[in-house]
């Protein structure tokens, strides 16, 4: 098992202090938005095995079978298929959806055809995967998170009183019935009619409508204070009257939200661990600067009433607490070790780590002591560890411990 040095991504969403806080570490005096764990090319995790400091990325590609083991190389390929994350949010993140994997496989064909270039701010597709992601909150965490029903998310705009915006409150409401339709990508849905027009208008002519309903939102506060802070981050942006459309959630500790593909989200504010599938795909709604290409957004929506994916741990074997998502890419796991939270196997302290596939840990609390048959490994917290597939770890704490591996 290696000790993992870990880049982190200054994003101006991120937070100055939340990440340095779990580390320990004095702050920058700049975001620290996302702390990355895993072998993704554009920022891998480093280590060293006694011969210089190398990326996980090479030590994978050196030898994969070992690295990864021999089921996951073959089902998913020689690279590590998930990415773990720190993810600190002091301001809302870009609107967006992740494509399914055979909507990724078109749109990156095609682009690559057209020859688009893959860092092109108006590329869409950097790689051919998909990008279902899943986020555990560590402190109380805001976001947004699927369509609401079409008759709530006019009830909501009506309430704005906001004239401008009684054309979107009709078309929701007296076309409210395709809620029920079984197809998704009806063109006729009110939440793709109204979304689309959202986008499809002129920012410029846009932005006072949008600037009354912050003002409106702001006055009125409750249910929609939060589309309020949006919107001061934001001001004008048709994102903020796109994120009116959907579900309000708020995370407490532990709890976990999953976003699937053609699910818009956002994330607002809060500290959290989060895993997804390795890509890059994002397409994005609004609520940012970068490029929304609005058809191929289009296609990518899933236009239809999405309750939030709330998770919570499920008991597994000695004391391990899984968040059961449908994807085989992840697998995200907690283990409390003698913090009083759930028993282990020895009662609260001690845990056996099965081998079998890649594994990444982070401690988030506390320290966590990790012992294979030929090495040890303390963890304080923020701190992370990979374990290759051959290799059975135990951990002890008193700290808690993030597990992530695949599902298979």
């Amino acid at each position: 098992m290696d000790s993992l040095d870990n880049p982190i991504r200054p994003y101006a969403w991120g937070s100055h202090t939340a990440i340095p806080a779990l580390l320990g570490t004095a702050p920058t005096g700049t975001p620290q938005a996302e702390l990355w764990m895993g072998a993704h090319p554009g920022a891998p995790s480093r280590l060293d095995r006694g011969a210089g400091t190398v990326t996980l990325t090479e030590t994978i590609t050196a030898d994969p079978r070992a690295e990864l083991g021999p089921k996951a190389v073959e089902a998913f390929g020689p690279r590590l298929p998930f990415l773990l994350k720190l993810l600190a949010a002091d301001a809302p993140l870009s609107l967006q959806v992740h494509p399914s994997r055979s909507q990724a496989q078109t749109g990156f064909a095609d682009e690559e055809r057209r020859g688009v270039p893959r860092d092109a701010p108006h590329r869409n597709y950097k790689d051919a995967n998909h990008k279902p992601e899943l986020l555990c909150a560590l402190t109380p965490f805001e976001g947004l998170c699927g369509f609401r029903p079409a008759t709530e998310a006019a009830a909501l705009l009506e309430g704005l009183g906001i004239d401008d915006l009684k054309p979107y409150v009709l078309t929701l409401r007296d076309r409210a019935a395709a809620d029920a339709s079984p197809s998704s990508s009806s063109r006729g849905h009110p939440l793709r009619e109204v979304l689309t027009a959202l986008l499809g208008t002129d920012r410029a002519a846009l932005a006072p409508t949008v600037d009354r309903a912050a003002e409106a939102a702001a006055r009125l506060g409750g249910p929609y204070a939060p589309y309020a802070g949006i919107a001061r981050h934001h001001p004008g942006d048709p994102g903020v009257l796109a994120a009116l459309l959907l579900h309000h959630v708020t995370l407490r500790p532990g709890e976990a939200l999953y976003l699937g593909a053609g699910v818009p989200h956002a994330y607002l504010s809060g500290l959290g661990v989060e895993i997804m599938a390795n890509s890059d795909n994002v397409l994005r709604c609004g609520l940012t600067p970068k490029h929304v290409d609005v058809p191929e957004l289009l296609r990518v929506v899933r236009f239809e009433p999405t309750e939030p994916a709330l998770l919570r741990p499920e008991p597994g074997p000695d004391g391990e607490e899984v968040y059961p998502a449908p994807i085989d890419e992840f697998r995200l796991s907690r283990y409390r070790l003698g913090t009083g939270g759930t028993a282990a196997g020895d009662g609260g302290g001690r845990a056996t780590l099965p081998a079998g596939g890649p594994q990444i840990l982070l401690c988030t609390d506390g320290t966590v002591t990790l012992r294979s048959r030929e090495a040890e490994l303390t963890l304080a917290c923020g701190r992370s560890a990979y374990v290759p597939a051959s290799e059975t770890v135990t951990a002890t704490g008193p700290g808690t411990l993030f597990r992530a591996t695949v599902a298979l």
